[in-house]
């Protein structure tokens, strides 16, 4: 007859019963005993203590996950509030020097002010739009155009004094030539002596010249150059610059000066553009232009 080999974890018969039913019973007058007195609390705190090191080796795989997931939630919120405080930083970098800039057009804008109201010409306050990208030409694209009364052939003038002249004009937009661009002349005095020139750009950033001038005209390093209103074009009494070398050429019998300008256009936002009475029309100024003596290549 074959016999049963498996394995028997429990046993099966009437012993096992009553044992089951007497650790029912017990377990119930444990549990009205713990409710009822103290009696089994010192018994509970011993078992707490016999168990707690294996509740601990239970419990540390979880601990470690914690640990491991805390750690990395501590270096990510890191690193969100570093990146935070560095956007914070820079935007409150990018707000100080915006303050800083407003500041300084905010007192530009006043000493033009002042500047509006000692010129007795109406005036139309502009700022510049870009420089325009062009190596031969010296010029600025400004922020009004023939909307508001601009024209070419008018001046521009900002702190120093005359800045340039208004070249050609869209609707919303001038172009303005720098006095320093080659294409721009304008008739000018010598405020020590009251001595007539014209003064001619030349080209560079930061100089006029005076040319064409006899050998023994009275010119000296110093001298104070503004617009002497010859032409209706530049009003009277605008500063040009002031010389500060002069060339004598003797084969050729002229003396020419170079001049400084006064007024620094690279330095400044806005300006003002003198609303002459400029009466030819843009392809007539191109057609004179040299003949006049204000506006020659």
């Amino acid at each position: 007859m074959p016999q049963n080999n498996s394995l028997n974890l429990f046993q099966r018969g009437q012993v096992s019963g009553l044992r089951l039913v007497a650790l029912g019973i017990l377990c119930v007058i444990l549990m009205i005993a713990d409710s009822q007195t103290n009696y089994i609390e010192p018994v509970r705190k011993v078992v707490a203590s016999v168990i707690h090191p294996l509740q601990r080796a239970a419990l540390w795989p979880r601990d470690v996950v914690v640990q491991i997931y805390n750690w990395s939630n501590a270096v990510e919120l890191v690193r969100t509030q570093t990146e935070e405080s560095q956007r914070q930083r820079i935007g409150l970098t990018q707000l100080s020097v915006q303050a800083s800039q407003m500041a300084e057009e905010n007192i530009q804008l006043r000493r033009l002010l002042g500047i509006k109201k000692s010129v007795n010409i109406p005036s139309v306050a502009v700022q510049i739009l870009y420089a325009a990208p062009n190596p031969l030409h010296q010029t600025l694209v400004l922020t009004k155009g023939a909307n508001d009364g601009i024209a070419p052939g008018m001046p521009v003038i900002g702190e120093g004094g005359l800045v340039g002249q208004i070249q050609r004009v869209t609707a919303n937009t001038a172009e303005a030539a720098l006095i320093t661009d080659e294409r721009v002349s304008l008739p000018a005095i010598i405020l020590r002596n009251g001595l007539r020139v014209v003064v001619y750009g030349s080209g560079h950033p930061s100089r006029v010249e005076v040319r064409y001038l006899a050998l023994g005209a009275d010119i000296k390093e110093g001298d104070q150059l503004v617009t002497s209103g010859i032409g209706g074009v530049f009003p009277a009494g605008l500063a040009i610059g002031q010389v500060n070398k002069i060339e004598k050429n003797s084969a050729q019998g002229f003396v020419s000066a170079y001049v400084e300008p006064t007024a620094h256009p690279e330095r400044y936002l806005h300006f003002l553009v003198l609303l002459t009475d400029v009466a030819k029309t843009p392809s007539d100024s191109d057609q004179d232009t040299g003949k006049d003596g204000h506006n020659g290549e």
